[in-house]
């Protein structure tokens, strides 16, 4: 009877355990050649089974999530587990670890200056547990997906770096940035430019030979002061050596008077 009742226990668990992990994924879609983005729910284990085991940034075939995504291609790019920790790259295991972060690492903002934090997040290989999967498309399928395909959103800002907007517009080297930023307007009478940053302008040049003059004339100068203190190290250990011997010789005499 008390191995019934420990078998009962374990098997109530393992339903509860398999009913936790079989919960509705969220897949959070993404299309950059459109600029949208749509979240689908997914109930049935068999349509994400493609997706378990896969690490971020690897690509899976779209062929088992439905007819209409027949042919899609997705990139997976991240993820939440089902308590809001997010999946970072680099960590190679399904659950969750704690790691000391500090600046300039993903899922961490610094708040103070050179501060560390020891904090939660889930590793980059995707399993049952997470609540929602982001997902980019990387190549379109035959069928348009409502909300997904069927319709563009342009980007609210252009490119503010000098080798995008070039990149953009496929301007050459000679061609003005300037006369082709991206203008926002703001009302009828007032539009608003984005500061193009990595800009070459002669006044840039002007001040890095400027700045590297200053560095050539600090080398110069610190060379000159090297020999000026060499050549009078040297003179002074002459004559620190003239003094010395000096004096020795001046015993030796007084030694010699003092003898006779």
């Amino acid at each position: 009877a008390q191995a019934t009742s420990v078998r009962h226990r374990a098997s109530s668990v393992l339903q509860a355990v398999v009913a936790a992990c079989s919960l509705a994924m969220k897949l959070n879609i993404a299309n950059p050649s459109t600029g949208l983005q749509k979240v689908f729910e997914i109930d049935d284990d068999k349509k994400l089974l493609p997706f378990y085991d896969k690490r971020m940034s690897s690509e899976v075939s779209g062929d088992t999530l439905g007819d209409e995504f027949k042919g899609y291609v997705f990139r997976i790019s991240g993820g939440n587990d089902k308590q809001g920790f997010p999946m970072k790259q680099g960590i190679l295991c399904n659950n969750r670890v704690r790691l000391l972060f500090k600046k300039g690492m993903s899922c961490f903002r610094e708040r103070r200056k050179g501060c560390r934090k020891r904090k939660s997040v889930r590793g980059c290989v995707v399993g049952p547990d997470l609540a929602t999967l982001s997902l980019v498309m990387s190549k379109k399928g035959e069928a348009e997906i409502p909300g997904l395909t069927d319709d563009q959103r342009p980007r609210r800002l252009g490119p503010k770096r000098a080798s995008n907007i070039r990149k953009l517009f496929n301007l050459e080297k000679k061609d003005d940035v300037r006369n082709f930023v991206v203008r926002r307007e703001l009302n009828e009478k007032k539009k608003k430019a984005p500061k193009i940053q990595r800009l070459v302008t002669p006044a840039m040049l002007q001040r890095k030979r400027y700045f590297r003059s200053q560095t050539r004339q600090r080398m110069v100068l610190g060379k000159k002061l090297k020999e000026e203190y060499t050549k009078r190290l040297s003179e002074y250990r002459q004559e620190q050596k003239e003094l010395r011997a000096a004096e020795v010789a001046k015993k030796k005499k007084e030694k010699k008077e003092t003898t006779k």
